[in-house]
C-alpha cells in the first residue's frame, strides 16, 4: 500500500630568498596593523552591544557584561525545555465518527479480541496452541525479554521477516482486507495493513502504552495509493516502522508521505494539516 565533496585547492606562493629581509618587515608592519584593526572591531563590538537598534527604531537595551551567568543545569525557561510530541508528525488529529477506516477498524477490533482468548489459552496449554499462535507469542516473548529500542526493533524484524507481502486482491480476491494478527500469521501472508497491525498487537503485548504507539495511514505521493505504517514513541520521538525495510526512521525523516489518519485504542483521528487531508480520502487499498 505504503518508501527513500569538498574539493580543497591551495594555492602556494614562493617568495625569493633574496627578499626575506624585506618579507620580515613587511610582515612586522602587518601584524601591528592588524592587532590595531582587532582592537578597533572590539571595541566597536563593545558599543553595539551597548544599545542595539531594531527595524522598528527602537532601542533595546544590551544584556549586561557583568552579570551571572545561569548555572549549567538550569533550563532557560520551561517553554524552551523540549517536550515529548503529542501526536507522531507533529500535527493536531481530530476525531473521526464515520468512513471505512472506522469501520474496518472495528471490525478488525473484534477479532483482535478473539486472538487474545486464544493467546490466554495458549500461555495455560502449550499442547493445544495453533502453530500461529505459537509463532506470534514467540516474537512477543522475545521482545519482553528486552528494552526500549530493542524490543520496538525485534518486534519490528521479526514480523516483517514473518509475512510475505501479498496485495489482498492476491491472497482474497478484494481490493481491501484488514486482518487480525493470527489470521495473518496462518497464511503467512499479508499487505502492509496486516504487517502493521500485527506490529501494533504484538507491542501491546510487550507492554507498551497505548499512548505511545499508534497505527497510521500515510498517503504515498509516489505512488499515489494509501500505506499502513506503525508510529511508536521512544523517548519523545515518535519512529515509523514499515515493512519495507528493517530500519526504524524518526517521524521527521519520513520524505513522500502525507499522514492521513491515526488509529488506536480511543478509535480512529484524521490528522489536521495544512493540506486538505480529507480530500485525500477513506480510500483503503494500498500498497504491499
Amino acid at each position: 500500500m505504503l518508501v527513500r565533496i569538498a574539493v580543497c585547492a591551495a594555492w602556494f606562493f614562493a617568495w625569493p630568498v633574496s627578499a626575506w629581509i624585506d618579507v620580515a618587515l613587511i610582515a612586522g608592519a602587518m601584524a601591528q596593523e592588524t592587532a590595531q584593526e582587532m582592537a578597533q572591531r572590539q571595541t566597536i563590538a563593545v558599543s553595539d552591544q551597548e544599545q542595539e537598534i531594531d527595524t522598528k527604531g527602537k532601542t533595546q537595551a544590551a544584556p549586561r557584561r557583568d552579570a551571572e551567568p545561569a548555572p549549567a543545569n538550569q533550563p532557560i525557561s520551561s517553554k524552551a525545555a523540549l517536550a515529548p510530541k503529542a501526536e507522531p508528525f507533529g500535527l493536531a488529529t481530530e476525531r473521526v465518527s464515520e468512513g471505512e477506516i472506522l469501520r474496518k477498524w472495528m471490525g478488525v477490533q473484534l477479532e483482535i479480541r478473539e486472538d487474545k482468548q486464544v493467546l490466554a489459552r495458549c500461555r495455560e496449554s502449550a499442547s493445544s496452541c495453533p502453530l500461529a499462535a505459537r509463532h506470534f507469542l514467540a516474537i512477543v516473548d522475545e521482545g519482553r525479554a528486552r528494552n526500549g529500542r530493542a524490543r520496538v526493533g525485534v518486534i519490528n524484524r521479526e514480523i516483517n521477516l514473518s509475512i510475505v507481502p501479498t496485495s489482498d486482491l492476491a491472497q482474497w480476491g478484494v481490493p481491501d482486507r484488514w486482518s487480525s494478527p493470527l489470521e495473518t500469521f496462518t497464511t503467512g501472508r499479508g499487505d502492509c495493513e496486516d504487517y502493521a497491525i500485527a506490529k501494533y498487537v504484538a507491542l501491546r503485548a510487550t507492554g507498551i502504552a497505548p499512548e505511545d504507539i499508534k497505527l497510521v495511514v500515510v498517503r504515498n505521493t509516489d505512488a499515489s495509493e494509501n500505506h499502513a505504517v506503525v508510529a511508536v514513541r521512544l523517548g519523545g520521538t515518535w519512529v515509523i516502522l514499515d515493512n519495507r525495510w528493517l530500519a526504524m526512521v524518526p517521524d521527521r525523516d519520513v520524505w513522500r508521505a502525507t499522514p492521513l489518519f491515526e488509529i488506536g485504542e480511543d478509535g480512529v483521528r484524521q490528522f489536521v494539516a495544512p493540506t486538505a487531508n480529507a480530500q485525500l480520502q477513506d480510500r483503503v487499498p494500498a500498497s504491499f
